[in-house]
């Protein structure tokens, strides 16, 4: 069976389109069989990011590893039986049709609780959580005092993933393998950015994830969306050079597939 990758947060802005677009370049580059879905059906910025770089490759004739990435199927209403959900058949559907064809199976979720997103995490082998270096960010997490430094308790996010678990569990499946990525993190070494890592350790350790290492802010992953391309693209392109913000922005790509510690993979760029 797939190993199933959820990319989830229920805050839009934490970069997880840019997380899972790279995951599964990075994977499909090391010659793994990777498949893609979108769950945000309004925005489908992971969609479109592929949408992207199949129509770049096609126009400068260049054939590059990248995801296999598919729409969710329609659904004729009329054959669900009473109290089925559709969006739950056609997910199922997705990830069936995927499933024969891939090694992993990467799921980008909305910045939002949906029904979708909720089914998503259920299935996850591995959850990747992407999340900005701020409090406000923290709170989707947990729920801390005024001075940051005492956690009251989890908050919405951390209790579906919870539930989750429960289903998995009562299923007879793995645990979820939860990584939750410091992203955006600022070059200075400040207060807040102590606290943030103090209080991540705590809640970890409480609730159950795994801490690892995201990517910096940088222009350069802005500037790839519109070619659907990943800064492992960049040397195929004729760059022959990279600057060191690139070269900066790889090692953390690297150090990132690294702490996955998904079945059968090395890295190997």
């Amino acid at each position: 069976m797939a190993h199933i990758i959820v990319v989830g947060n229920e805050k839009g802005g934490a970069g997880k389109s840019t997380v899972s677009m790279h995951v599964a370049t990075a994977l499909a580059r090391m010659g793994h069989r990777v498949g893609a879905l979108d769950l945000d059906l309004r925005q489908r910025t992971m969609g479109r990011y592929t949408d992207n770089r199949r129509s770049y490759l096609a126009s400068e004739g260049l054939d590059l590893p990248g995801p296999n990435y598919i729409e969710l199927p329609d659904i004729e209403t009329a054959d669900l039986q009473p109290g089925e959900n559709a969006f739950d058949h056609r997910l199922s559907a997705a990830v069936a049709q995927l499933e024969t064809s891939s090694d992993f199976i990467l799921i980008d979720c909305p910045g939002s609780h949906t029904r979708l997103s909720q089914v998503a995490h259920s299935l996850a082998d591995t959850l990747i959580t992407p999340l900005n270096d701020s409090f406000v960010d923290f709170d989707l997490l947990a729920h801390v005092d005024a001075s940051g430094d005492k956690i009251k308790g989890p908050s919405v996010y951390s209790e579906m993933v919870w539930n989750a678990r429960q289903l998995r569990a009562q299923a007879g499946l793995q645990p979820i393998d939860w990584i939750v990525l410091r992203n955006r993190l600022g070059a200075q070494n400040m207060v807040n950015k102590m606290k943030m890592e103090k209080a991540l350790e705590r809640l970890a350790k409480r609730i159950g994830f795994r801490i690892a290492p995201g990517f910096s802010e940088r222009v350069v992953f802005r500037e790839l969306f519109p070619r659907g391309l990943t800064l492992l693209d960049l040397k195929d392109l004729g760059v022959k050079q990279l600057n060191i913000s690139n070269v900066a922005a790889r090692q953390e790509l690297r150090d990132l597939i690294k702490s996955l510690n998904l079945p059968g993979v090395t890295v190997t760029f």
